[in-house]
């Protein structure tokens, strides 16, 4: 029987890593949108390979995209967090001197 790969697989994987590089090369929150995006094709890939699970080779992917999906959107969130209370200090900093 000649398997397929399973499509959506590899944008899962490739999401997933994208979700979490992003959080600490570029903008953390904004690093959660390629964690959606890379949940959304998980769930994808998950539903075509549970039609039919010997036709298709590469559910180890999905699997593993959605876990680096998951902890891209952890990390994000985290530095959402961690940007809300650099500024708000920044602002609390301004707002005890005064003088500005």
């Amino acid at each position: 029987m000649n398997q397929e790969t399973l499509p959506g697989a590899s944008n899962a994987l490739t999401f997933g890593i994208l979700s979490i590089v992003l959080v600490f090369v570029c903008c953390g929150p904004f690093a959660a949108i390629f964690s959606f995006i890379g949940l959304s094709s998980a769930k994808k890939a998950e539903s075509i390979y549970l039609e039919n699970p010997g036709h298709y080779t590469g559910y180890e992917n999905v699997k593993t995209g959605r876990v680096l999906s998951y902890i891209g959107l952890g990390l994000s969130l985290i530095a959402l967090i961690l940007t809300i209370i650099y500024f708000g200090v920044i602002v609390a900093i301004i707002a005890a001197e005064g003088n500005f």
